[in-house]
């Protein structure tokens, strides 16, 4: 079985949320979208998803229109 470890150097951390990512994410929320898929399409890991839902970040930003 091939080694499926990545190379050193090579890790890409995923990328950080601006308010507006956060009020579209909210609003899909909402929505009833699953938060899996909402972290899929914005490239970060389903807790930072969650940590928005439950007010632990951007708490102060109201979901998009």
């Amino acid at each position: 079985m091939a080694d499926r470890r990545k190379p050193p150097g090579t890790r890409r951390p995923s990328r950080s949320l601006t308010a507006k990512d956060a009020a579209i994410i909210k609003s899909r929320i909402r929505a009833g979208e699953f938060l899996n898929r909402i972290a899929a399409n914005f490239d970060v890991n389903p807790g930072r998803i969650s940590e928005i839902k439950t007010g632990k970040r951007f708490s102060d930003v109201a979901p998009a229109a």
